[in-house]
């Protein structure tokens, strides 16, 4: 009962973040025009000449959040793959612990190949940790290690691909490595390509991530059912309102709504006099594949922390 009650007044900040507080007409302007999605996804991915820092400069990649309290309404306390078989349950998992993401990129190549195109090299490392369980030593519980390789070419300052406001800012296409470093029978891991696309309409940026798996045998695969549960195709649509952004992403099997998960991400400015500095963070998840130890186990989530530095 107290945990529905928590959720459901964790589920009533997704509208508190978006509309407060309110701001007039002008303020909000403002805050479009210092926000406007096409600008900023120029700036971060340096898809002109004028916004390149060189290579091996230190970037943010994907967000880096710490968020303190983490609550699941379905602990996966025996993760199992049909390769693998069942590891050893741990009853004593409690449904709240602590996630922490960071993640960074830096340029190898630029100007490569293509006008403005680029080179970058990633790696994300995302940590469920069961922070308040002292009861068994406060341990990590999953770790995911994704390392990247991705070519990104820019769009639309050359060519203009799609008529109207809609614009076709760039295309991203990579190589990655997604495990958590354990051993059998807990050892997940999986290789695939990518190719993304983003497109912008003014405070609104569309995102699309198609990954295709690079096969291997059976013997040597930990979990040969991950596309059928958390998917292949990752689409997300992200809205700056004032000073908030909102996010919601689909992840599933091409266009199937069966399995796969929903992820949405609300932030706002912990100081409203830095837009960009740290924020506040609400994440609501529910579906398969929170991590890959989660793959194949369905779960709602409930999370609020911070967003970290963004450089």
């Amino acid at each position: 009962m107290l945990n529905t009650f928590l959720t459901k007044r964790l589920l009533l900040l997704v509208l508190a973040f978006a509309v407060y507080p309110a701001q007039s007409h002008e303020q909000q302007q403002e805050a479009y025009a210092y926000t406007e999605t096409s600008n900023i996804l120029e700036q971060f991915w340096e898809l002109d000449s004028d916004s390149k820092r060189g290579l091996y400069t230190l970037r943010t990649f994907q967000p880096n959040y710490v968020l303190p309290y983490h609550y699941t309404n379905n602990i996966n306390s025996q993760p199992a793959s049909p390769t693998r078989g069942p590891v050893e349950a741990v009853d004593q998992y409690k449904d709240h612990e602590m996630k922490l993401q960071f993640s960074f990129r830096t340029k190898v190549l630029e100007d490569f190949l293509f006008h403005n195109a680029d080179l970058w090299v990633a790696y994300t490392q995302t940590s469920l940790w069961q922070a308040w369980n002292k009861d068994i030593s406060r341990p990590f519980r999953s770790t995911d290690h994704n390392p990247d390789i991705f070519y990104v070419i820019p769009l639309s300052q050359t060519f203009d691909l799609i008529p109207g406001e809609l614009g076709l800012e760039m295309v991203r296409v990579g190589l990655a490595h997604h495990s958590n470093g354990q051993s059998k029978p807990a050892s997940r891991s999986w290789n695939y390509w990518h190719v993304s696309s983003a497109i912008t309409l003014g405070p609104v940026l569309l995102e699309s991530t198609y990954k295709h798996r690079v096969n291997e045998p059976l013997e040597k695969d930990d979990n040969p059912d991950l596309i059928r549960y958390q998917g292949n195709l990752e689409t997300s649509m992200t809205a700056l309102i004032g000073r908030s952004t909102v996010s919601l992403e689909r992840s599933g099997e091409y266009f199937s709504m069966e399995r796969g998960n929903w992820k949405l991400n609300v932030t706002y400015p912990l100081s409203r006099s830095q837009v960009g500095g740290v924020r506040v963070q609400l994440q609501v998840f529910s579906g398969y594949g929170e991590t890959l130890l989660d793959y194949n186990h369905r779960q709602t989530r409930v999370g609020i922390g911070f967003l970290l530095l963004n450089i």
